[in-house]
């Protein structure tokens, strides 16, 4: 069963040393706020479970890495930003898992 993600959008950057960035991004309004952050504790939690013991830095061998970016617009906006970096194992787990939307 694929994860309902409402808000989040995903876009992946392959890089050329074997560390891929999946990027997961949102801005909404302070009502949404606390919804889209479920959707990232969801990724996040998903990462986790599937990929127990192999969060570190990508280039040293690790399967996935994470960090989480909030920004409070001056215009009452607040964009979260997810940014995994993974192994090509991570990325292809995920997209079956979450699928790439960058709609």
């Amino acid at each position: 069963m694929t994860p309902s993600i409402r808000y989040l959008t995903v876009d992946l950057s392959e890089g050329s040393d074997d560390v891929h960035s999946l990027e997961a991004m949102a801005s909404t309004r302070e009502a949404q706020h606390d919804a889209v952050m479920a959707e990232v504790a969801q990724m996040q939690g998903w990462a986790r479970r599937v990929f127990a013991n192999r969060q570190g830095p990508v280039e040293e061998g690790y399967a996935w890495d994470d960090e989480v970016l909030v920004q409070q617009e001056a215009d009452g906006w607040i964009t979260v930003t997810l940014t995994f970096s993974a192994s090509q194992e991570f990325v292809e787990a995920f997209l079956a898992e979450f699928g790439e939307r960058d709609d």
